[in-house]
């Protein structure tokens, strides 16, 4: 069996993000065979415009995304809620993955959605808008690779995710069903 790659994208951009912990998590759940890597850069991305996304004149960071997506075998998102849904440097991040239309890096890839809230809904609002603006772009969104961590400004407030034998089991079994849903789409291919 060949390696596995999971590309994470965390639409936090904040130092102290939770949900970048929880990347950060995901990570050291990762078994023999299979690597887990986080993108830097999101910020640097400019919002997607069709008038940039001309061939031989694409941005530089979003060939960089593009070709991040493309060599992953699969992606791992993270999100948190933002007034009631996704950030937008994780919907600009699923964008420029989606195009040029019907051939982005993104169709058909293996993608699974991890939200992240300070609230008691657990990012449920932002979850369901990533999971359908993934679908339509093209993704493949894997829904046994779900999870979702509510107020969790109390339940990680003084310790790391990785220091959670809870989150690290939820973290651990996102990545073990994504590397299954890898597994079965070589088979099928």
């Amino acid at each position: 069996m060949s390696e596995t790659r999971i590309l994470t994208l965390v639409g936090s951009l904040r130092a102290g993000s939770i949900n970048r912990q929880l990347a950060e998590a995901a990570v050291q759940t990762a078994p023999d065979g299979v690597d887990i890597s986080i993108y830097e850069g999101l910020a640097e991305i400019p919002f997607y415009n069709e008038d940039l996304d001309v061939a031989g004149s694409v941005p530089a960071q979003a060939e960089s995304l593009r070709a991040a997506v493309a060599a992953a075998d699969a992606v791992l998102l993270l999100t948190p809620e933002y007034n009631g849904t996704l950030p937008a440097v994780l919907k600009n991040v699923i964008d420029w993955a989606s195009r040029p239309y019907g051939t982005g890096a993104i169709k058909g890839k293996p993608v699974a959605v991890v939200s992240a809230s300070i609230s008691p809904n657990a990012a449920a609002w932002a979850h369901g808008d990533t999971v359908k603006s993934v679908g339509i772009a093209g993704g493949v969104v894997v829904e046994a690779a779900t999870a979702q961590f509510a107020t969790i400004g109390e339940r990680f407030g003084q310790t790391h995710p990785a220091q959670d034998a809870e989150a690290l089991t939820q973290l651990g079994a996102t990545v073990h069903q994504l590397v299954a849903a890898v597994e079965s789409a070589r088979v099928n291919a």
